[in-house]
């Protein structure tokens, strides 16, 4: 009985030790001048802007303007699993995703910059040292889903054009 006393006082501990020295992964939520914050120096975060070697992932690009690329990021974040939408203003999406089986949160930021055509991605862990790549895999597996989406619409509209351009005589 003492010994798992002492196994559960260890885990608590240790669980509160990771909470507590992994705070402030989750204070540099936001924007700053433009910028998305520095990922810390643990290996579960990945950024766009200025990130080194390490944290280092390409922004998503898009085509077309900023308030379609927004709707179809929404689209997609819609139907990524246990992940919902905390802030939504003209340039900036916040989202939350908590993993299955720990409850983990992760934070992963989208921000539209006005002059270009994409979408700048912060993605990373509130607790805990390693994510096993589930951050950079995200922001990958949503950078697809905005491919096939974006692919699809220019399908759409382009056969809608060749309809309105067929028929609007």
């Amino acid at each position: 009985m003492p010994r798992l006393i002492s196994i559960i006082v260890g885990i608590i501990i240790t669980l509160s030790s990771s909470l507590i020295f992994s705070a402030p992964a989750f204070a540099a939520i936001g924007l700053d001048n433009g910028h998305l914050s520095a990922c810390p120096s643990s290996p579960n975060c990945v950024v766009s802007q200025d990130g080194d070697q390490d944290h280092i992932i390409e922004p998503i690009a898009y085509q077309g303007d900023r308030t379609t690329a927004k709707e179809t990021l929404l689209k997609v974040l819609s139907v990524v699993p246990r992940t919902k939408v905390i802030e939504n203003t003209d340039n900036y999406i916040h989202t939350e995703s908590t993993s299955r089986i720990f409850k983990f949160v992760d934070d992963a930021e989208f921000y539209f910059p006005e002059a270009e055509n994409v979408i700048q991605v912060r993605s990373a862990s509130r607790v805990g040292e390693s994510d096993l790549g589930v951050n950079r895999r995200r922001i990958e597996q949503i950078r697809l889903a905005m491919e096939d989406l974006g692919n699809d619409w220019l399908l759409i509209t382009g056969l809608l054009n060749y309809w309105i351009t067929d028929y609007r005589d």
